[in-house]
């Protein structure tokens, strides 16, 4: 569903503290600690709950275990924003699980790419708050210069318009919207569950890694029939990283949404490639294809 009022961006600034959840898979321990390292670099504080270690078949522990740690942090007043630990498979999981209306009463910034997308898009439509798709914790252990700077600027609320290549829109025009979207594999997943993602109004953001070019076609067209993509003002796409035939997703693109009559741009340097870009979602986002950029306007609802 779509927010009634415009989501919260609860931005942080040095010496808060930045609480870890692991949502979704195992993670390892030496690029968990670098990346704890990196927050800590950047002034925060880090807090690592007990249990996020456990093991659950592929899973950072049972559903129960990683939904409590995550209702624990956003009850938590000392916890000021929330970082996923990895990506993998395992967060959609959590959903019947979360306490929503705690999670409303206490509004933090949540951070966190890929299966986290399965969290921020509930946390912007049903938590009320805005959500930064940047680096898992352990993607900040080994992120470029650019992917850091980013992250730094973004979760303290200084968000930068971005610039596309001329060549990579797919069609013009302008458009302003909410920032919605993530993961295209878990997006598909969520449709026909009771937090299938709404578009109405928004700026959609895809992106995807280990995807063929057929499967990208097949999860859009599956997005169109379920009429999830009605009501979409726009359409800006991340990187498709390890995708066969990748060559072929710009014209697969240009066919789901040949008679929407919207702006469409492709290669925003944002997902599972070397460079990450750090996106505010849940925010007002104009969309520019005409002058090849995106940028922010929270008034935008």
């Amino acid at each position: 569903m779509k927010p009634d009022v415009a989501p919260v961006f609860c931005s942080l600034k040095p010496k808060d503290v930045i609480g870890v959840v692991a949502p979704s898979a195992r993670f390892d321990a030496q690029m968990f600690q670098k990346g704890v390292l990196c927050l800590e670099s950047m002034g925060f504080e880090v807090h690592i709950p007990n249990g996020i270690t456990s093991r659950h078949r592929y899973l950072a522990g049972t559903d129960r275990q990683r939904a409590d740690v995550l209702n624990s942090l956003f009850a938590d007043p000392g916890i000021n924003g929330i970082i996923a630990a990895r990506g993998g498979f395992g967060a959609m999981r959590l959903l019947p699980l979360l306490d929503w209306d705690t999670i409303a009463g206490n509004p933090k910034l949540f951070m966190g790419f890929s299966d986290a997308t399965a969290l921020i898009i509930p946390l912007i439509s049903k938590g009320g708050i805005c959500a930064l798709h940047a680096p898992n914790l352990v993607s900040l252990g080994r992120a470029d210069e650019q992917t850091l700077e980013s992250f730094s600027r973004n979760l303290t609320g200084c968000f930068s318009r971005i610039n596309l290549s001329s060549d990579q829109v797919l069609a013009g025009g302008r458009a302003t919207g909410w920032l919605v979207g993530g993961n295209l594999a878990t997006l598909v997943h969520m449709i026909g569950t009771a937090y299938q993602p709404d578009f109405t109004d928004g700026i959609l953001f895809i992106e995807d890694v280990g995807e063929p070019a057929y499967k990208i076609d097949r999860m859009l067209t599956q997005m169109k029939m379920a009429g999830v993509l009605e009501g979409v003002k726009g359409v800006v796409t991340g990187s498709f990283e390890n995708c066969d035939n990748d060559d072929y997703i710009p014209e697969i693109i240009q066919e789901v949404f040949f008679d929407a009559n919207i702006p469409i741009c492709m290669g925003i340097d944002v997902g599972h490639g070397a460079v990450n870009l750090s996106l505010p979602m849940g925010g007002g986002a104009i969309l520019d294809a005409d002058h090849a950029c995106l940028e922010w306007d929270f008034a935008v609802k």
